[in-house]
Formats: structure tokens, C-alpha cells, sequence
């Protein structure tokens, strides 16, 4: 009996491990594959992405705390806006307020402010509601613009003033010669001798507020012809050569000859030079020498080979607080000697754009007492 139990209990076991075995070596069917969505990223690194891409300084605010900066934000608050709250980092009022209005209205917000990082910088601020209680603010910086805007006004501004005075001056006096002096002989000769000379000075006025506004039109287009400057100095002061007899001046002219020739257009360096040369008859002292300079220099680590040009005058000299503002339209240190010397106050700023737009560079050096020195700067030719 115990035989037969241990053959049958052997069986049972025999059977259970092949059936083991069996289940084991049988494949299992396939499945079919289910492709699963990416799980979703976590929310800062997202924004922080998304905003990268843009140019202009932007933040994403969940409710009062910065959680997302790019490049152009951190360098317009520091690296302290991230995670901060804005109340107590950017604490600008109209930044605030903008927030605030757009997370209760889901409105697009749109302000104007100044006051943002360093200096007086002018920006126009959008506010957009992003969902889930966030907000973007997106700063254009506008105060290019907005210098340009007040460049032109005041331009106007000066130009009207300039052109207003003579023409009041006209009227006046043809009034008078159609009234009062109508039969005064030495009267009106003395009054059209002065209404020719405003006449004449508002047709300079026209003259060089034409020319600057062609010069401007082509500023950001660099000359390409190639020209030689031997001689050019001499043939400028050929057309200022009464001038210069009639106040007992001489032009004394040193060219470092050979002279490398230089890319430039030939009648606006001409007209530098008769600027300069005449700023300097104007305003120099009568019978002393005008020096005016050629001479090549190499190129250095910072700047390309160039040709330096140098007027330089005996005079009472500028003062250092008026130096940086000698280039601006209209700027004069003495208005009434300006205008009585037939000055326009847009000499120097011709002078500028034409070196700006030759890619030179332009100095004003002066010394009370002693005089006045205006170098520029062309570049030689390959």
C-alpha cells in the first residue's frame, strides 16, 4: 500500500511540475501597444521657456510674486526678481495697478511708465491674464522713441523761433516803408539795407536746414567712392578768401604730404572744412592765423587707419560747460552775437552728421583765452 501511495503521490507531482513547466515555456500574446501622453511639465520651467523667446523684458506674476524671468527682465530689475514679490522689489504704482486690473478684468492692460531700472527710461507696459490666476507683463522700451518725438518738437520749435524773427523784422520795416518812411530816401535805403541782410539770413536758415535734412536721409548709407584730399583745403579757402582778406586773416595750410587717399564723399568733406573754417573766421580773433591740418595715421588695436583733419583758431575760447552741446541743432553760447554774425546754429551739426555718416570721428577741444582746435577723422582707403 505504501508503494502504491508513493508511485501515485510521484505522479501527481510529475504531472504538476511538467504542467509547470508547460504554462511556462507557452508565449504570451502580445498586447496591443498604447502610446501614453508625456507627463506634463512642471509649470515654472514651462513659462520660464516660453518667455525666453522674447526680446523685450517679461515676467509671469502668480499673484503678487514673480515666478518666471527671462534674459531681458532680470537685466532690467537684477537678479532678485525671481521669486520676489513685486510689491517690494519693482514697487512701481502703475506696474501694481496694471497687475491688478488685468487679473479682475482678463483685459489686456496698457500703460505707459518711466522710472524702470537705470536712468529715465520710458517703457509701455502690457499686461496679460495667463490662466490660473497668473499674469504676463510684457515692457517695450519706447524711450528711443520718445526722444526722437521730443527731438522733432523742439526742432520745430527752433526752426519756427529762427525763421519768426526775421520775418517780424521784414514786416516791420515794410510797414514803415509804406507808411511813415514812404518818402524818406535815407530812411529806406538804411531799412532795405537791413531787410536784405534778413533776407539773406533766412536763406542761409533754409539753405542749411535743407542740407541737414539730406544729410540725415543718407547718414545710415556710408560713401563708397574713393577721393583724394591733396588740395582739398587750399580749394576751400579759395571760396573764402575775401573773407578771410576782409578781416586781415590768413589760412595757413600743413598737409603731411603724400596724403593716403580715403573713403569719403568729396563735396560733404568740403563742406565740414568751409564750416569749420568759417566758424572759425566768425568767431576768432580778427588778424591772427587759421591753422588748418592734414595727416595720416595707422590703424591701432581700436580703430582703422584714418586721415585726421584739424582747424585750429586764436580766440577767447569756449567754455568746458558748453563743449558736449556745441553739435546740438540750434544750441549757441551767445545767441545775439550767433545771429549778428549770420550764424544759424546748425553748422556744427551738419559737421556732425557728415563725420557720423563717414563713420569718423569728430573733437572739439578749446581753452579759454587761447582758442579753439576741431579735428575729424576720415578713413583711408585699402
Amino acid at each position: 500500500m505504501i508503494t502504491i501511495a508513493m508511485a501515485v503521490l510521484a505522479l501527481v507531482v510529475g504531472l504538476g511540475v511538467g504542467l509547470l513547466l508547460a504554462r511556462r515555456e507557452a508565449p504570451t500574446p502580445a498586447l496591443p501597444v498604447q502610446e501614453l501622453p508625456p507627463p506634463p511639465s512642471p509649470a515654472a520651467p514651462a513659462d520660464r521657456i516660453a518667455i525666453a523667446t522674447l526680446g523685450d523684458p517679461a515676467l509671469i506674476v502668480d499673484g503678487d510674486v514673480a515666478v518666471a524671468a527671462n534674459a531681458e527682465a532680470l537685466r532690467l530689475f537684477g537678479d532678485r526678481i525671481n521669486g520676489s514679490d513685486l510689491r517690494l522689489t519693482v514697487r512701481h504704482p502703475v506696474v501694481l495697478d496694471a497687475l491688478d486690473e488685468a487679473r479682475v478684468t482678463g483685459l489686456i492692460i496698457e500703460r505707459e511708465i518711466t522710472g524702470l531700472g537705470a536712468g529715465n527710461s520710458a517703457y509701455r507696459l502690457r499686461a496679460v491674464e495667463a490662466g490660473d490666476g497668473r499674469v504676463l507683463l510684457l515692457f517695450d522700451d519706447i524711450t528711443q522713441a520718445r526722444l526722437t518725438e521730443r527731438m522733432r518738437v523742439d526742432f520745430v520749435a527752433n526752426a519756427s523761433h529762427e525763421l519768426r524773427t526775421p520775418l517780424a523784422t521784414l514786416s516791420g520795416f515794410i510797414e514803415t516803408l509804406q507808411g511813415p518812411a514812404a518818402e524818406d530816401e535815407p530812411a529806406r535805403r538804411r531799412f532795405l539795407d537791413i531787410m536784405a541782410r534778413e533776407a539773406a539770413r533766412m536763406s542761409r536758415l533754409i539753405d542749411d536746414l535743407l542740407s541737414l535734412s539730406r544729410i540725415e536721409l543718407d547718414k545710415h548709407v556710408r560713401p563708397v567712392t574713393v577721393i583724394d584730399l591733396e588740395g582739398i583745403i587750399a580749394d576751400v579757402g579759395k571760396t573764402l578768401a575775401m573773407r578771410l582778406e576782409a578781416d586781415e586773416r590768413q589760412l595757413v595750410i600743413e598737409e603731411a604730404l603724400p596724403l593716403p587717399r580715403v573713403i569719403a564723399d568729396r563735396d560733404q568733406v568740403l563742406q565740414v572744412l568751409h564750416n569749420l573754417i568759417s566758424n572759425a573766421l566768425k568767431y576768432g580773433d580778427s588778424g591772427t592765423p587759421i591753422t588748418v591740418t592734414a595727416v595720416a595715421e595707422p590703424a591701432t588695436a581700436a580703430s582703422p587707419a584714418v586721415v585726421r583733419m584739424t582747424v585750429s583758431d586764436v580766440s577767447p575760447g569756449i567754455a568746458p560747460e558748453h563743449l558736449p552741446r556745441l553739435t546740438e541743432r540750434f544750441y549757441r553760447i551767445d545767441s545775439l552775437r550767433s545771429r549778428k554774425m549770420g550764424g544759424t546754429g546748425l553748422g556744427l551739426a551738419i559737421v556732425k552728421h557728415i563725420i557720423e555718416r563717414h563713420r569718423g570721428r569728430l573733437e572739439i577741444e578749446s581753452q579759454t583765452g587761447v582758442g579753439t582746435r576741431i579735428s575729424f577723422t576720415l578713413p583711408q582707403a585699402a
